[in-house]
């Protein structure tokens, strides 16, 4: 089953959640396959408005769904928004699978986080640690949201037959990520401090945390070549997890960033401010076997990242 070849050539694609970082790469990435491209702006429809969403799929009728809208953020976010984010990923996850399933598409991968695994789970993350223990408290409804769209995947592919696959990022940065100084996750909002201290001349860029937490980092077009490469060789209710199989302490990640960014003050850290889970590496041994690595190096992806922040945030450079 597992080894089933889906064909995407010649498909009407829906790639939901296309402006986000996440649907942009994919959609980026998608732009090389023989495809039709259907996105819609939250403007032109709201994937939590079940009716509307159901009356567009009726209509277009795609063939393959990558589902990739969610609403997202940092530590911050997460524990702030608590029921917005279990609310609106909920419905997004709900809507989209149930609209796939009426409208026969052929197949739909959701998209997860590696925040589903519990907290204190073992290293490297594998993917049958999903609901062996407690979640990280932070960002606990995204994680809910995020299972219950993975069992929702599995169940319809049980009951159904449908072919509906999950797939389990690991922490994504580069183009079109969100430079919040508050709600943004890790690599853009370092990305932005060293960029503005160094525009400052500041003697000193406070990190939020202790700077011990391990963390690993894809870049965001890795990423979705990765959900096309298994869009079209993975056909199981296995999820497969996506990411580079190395991680880096917080401390040396920001050291990484400032090199690249330029700046050369001091760095210091906010203890006050929470850690979140102490390590999060996934094991990317079912992805290996399925015949894809990571391409890009953490200092390539950043030098890029870097760019692109650049050049989508005019004022940063003024």
């Amino acid at each position: 089953m597992a080894s089933t070849p889906f064909e995407l050539k010649g498909k009407t694609v829906f790639v939901a959640g296309h402006r986000g970082m996440v649907g942009a790469a994919i959609a980026r990435r998608l732009a090389q396959e023989n495809v039709e491209i259907l996105t819609a702006s939250r403007a032109e429809l709201d994937l939590r408005d079940q009716a509307a969403l159901f009356e567009w799929f009726a209509k277009k009728k795609p063939q393959a769904v990558f589902l990739a809208a969610a609403k997202v953020g940092g530590i911050v976010a997460n524990n702030t928004l608590r029921a917005e984010f279990l609310y609106d990923n909920l419905a997004i996850a709900t809507n989209v699978i149930h609209a796939a399933h009426l409208n026969r598409t052929e197949k739909l991968m959701f998209l997860g986080s590696s925040c589903i695994y519990p907290k204190l789970a073992p290293q490297p993350l594998r993917e049958d640690y999903m609901l062996t223990g407690p979640l990280e408290i932070t960002n606990e409804p995204y994680a809910v949201a995020k299972i219950a769209g993975i069992k929702m995947a599995e169940a319809y592919r049980s009951q159904y037959g449908c072919d509906f696959i999950s797939v389990m990022p690991t922490n994504l940065y580069g183009p079109g990520d969100n430079y919040h100084p508050e709600y943004s996750h890790v690599v853009a909002a370092l990305i932005r401090r060293f960029h503005e201290a160094k525009l400052s001349g500041a003697a000193n860029v406070v990190v939020w945390g202790t700077g011990t937490p391990q963390r690993e980092f894809l870049y965001v077009d890795d990423m979705a070549d990765a959900c096309v490469h298994l869009m079209k060789v993975h056909s199981s209710s296995d999820m497969v997890n996506i990411g580079t199989g190395e991680d880096i302490s917080i401390a040396e990640f920001a050291k990484v960033v400032a090199r690249t960014v330029g700046y050369t003050g001091a760095i210091s850290y906010d203890t006050s401010r929470p850690d979140g889970t102490p390590r999060k590496l996934l094991d990317v041994s079912r992805l290996a076997a399925l015949g894809w690595r990571a391409r890009t190096s953490l200092e390539d992806g950043i030098a890029l990242a870097y760019r692109a922040y650049l050049s989508e945030n005019k004022q940063a450079t003024e």
